[in-house]
């Protein structure tokens, strides 16, 4: 059965200009055909009228933690209740996540693989959610960022055999801690911690069962480390010298700004009950945050989208807000949409089948209310989320 979106225009993703007066047409769960009001369909089809609305790829959000609840502490938080809660939780942000017009995401670390649990209960059917590409837990060295819920590991053989055991749990994806964080205390967000030596072993097992690799990396050490590792993205960014922007040039690394983590530990600040080391780090780093996003754009490294949602006020949900930031930090909104929707499609290799509106590809699909090249804020105005083409959402 058919089912048909009119809208005032559509934006592909594909980087084409966007379609005046769209047509898009979804069969059995995929794009059958886009266009303007020539497109022709059967007579019987359902058809949506979204007057004033653009019609969008769904968004896609290459960093997450839906285990986390984004409270002032959410590490203190996890690592003190029961996975129960946590699980029935992450259920929670994952419908969350879904129906703000996110259909897909990739999971930066979890609890107890509950991420992986959470991702398997979503393609069954069992709850609703996001595709979720999942990564299990972290690889970090022995007391490094995000310790309580990571796999510690010290030398490239314990590193590999940190790698197998995520692969052996069912990850999608493998994240390498290649820096210190804001979040765990005792660590410093530029400070190196695995080796170049241990982000080889981690990557080279990754790729070997055909994973792709994410790496936190905060430092322009660290970041250096990880990008000649071979890793696929770096997540944060926060210290890029021109050093390390061509370096990612040269190895087409990918870069996850999260721009909105920070952003939310600074605005909050302790009196919501952020750890004061947090709040400190995140203060001393969020200007250089900023720099590095716009000087990595200005170079041509590759941007994708994604948010650290579950970091503390970082809500499930609003994860779009970081769509906003990358324009206010020099994106224009035709940029950040794609950021959003093709880039990381491309960055978690499923861009054939998701990330743009066309034929063939599954049809997750977001309509907001009003133009986002004239205002990015649209993306908050969320009318219609369709998933592999049934309806999740209709407002």
């Amino acid at each position: 059965m058919q089912l048909v979106l009119r809208a005032a225009q559509l934006i592909d993703g594909t980087g084409r200009q966007p379609i005046a007066d769209a047509t898009l047409v979804i069969e059995d769960g995929t794009v059958k055909a886009v266009g303007g009001r020539e497109v022709t369909y059967a007579p019987d089809t359902k058809v949506l009228e979204l007057p004033g609305c653009t019609i969008l790829p769904g968004f896609i959000d290459a960093h997450v933690h839906l285990t986390m609840p984004p409270v002032g502490d959410s590490f203190k938080v996890i690592m003190s209740e029961s996975d129960a809660t946590t699980t029935l939780r992450a259920a929670v942000h994952a419908k969350k996540t879904l129906e703000s017009g996110v259909t897909t995401v990739r999971d930066m670390g979890g609890k107890n693989y509950i991420d992986l649990a959470l991702r398997d209960a979503i393609a069954g059917g069992m709850i609703p959610g996001p595709r979720m590409l999942a990564s299990g837990r972290p690889v970090v060295m022995t007391g490094g960022h995000g310790w309580p819920m990571a796999r510690e590991a010290d030398g490239p053989d314990e590193v590999r055999k940190a790698v197998r055991e995520q692969l052996k749990a069912g990850a999608d994806v493998i994240k390498l801690m290649a820096t210190g964080g804001v979040m765990t205390p005792g660590v410093e967000p530029g400070s190196p911690q695995l080796t170049l030596e241990e982000l080889k072993a981690g990557v080279e097992e990754a790729g070997k069962a055909g994973r792709r690799t994410a790496s936190h990396a905060q430092g322009a050490t660290g970041i250096k480390n990880a990008v000649l590792a071979g890793i696929t993205s770096i997540e944060h960014g926060i210290f890029l010298t021109d050093e390390v922007i061509e370096l990612m040039l040269k190895h087409g690394t990918y870069l996850v700004p999260t721009l909105v983590a920070p952003y939310w530990i600074v605005k909050k600040g302790r009196a919501a009950g952020i750890p004061d080391y947090a709040v400190k780090k995140s203060e001393d780093v969020i200007e250089a945050h900023l720099a590095s996003f716009r000087k990595a754009l200005a170079a041509g490294v590759k941007i994708a989208f994604g948010t650290d949602a579950g970091t503390p006020f970082n809500e499930h949900g609003a994860n779009t807000f970081e769509l906003e930031l990358m324009v206010e930090n020099g994106m224009s909104p035709m940029q950040a949409l794609e950021a959003g929707t093709r880039v990381s499609a491309e960055l978690l290799g499923i861009a054939d089948k998701v990330g743009t509106l066309e034929p063939g590809k599954l049809a997750d699909v977001v309509v907001v209310a009003g133009n986002p090249l004239d205002d990015i804020k649209a993306v908050r105005e969320v009318r219609l989320v369709i998933k592999e083409g049934r309806i999740v959402k209709e407002k």
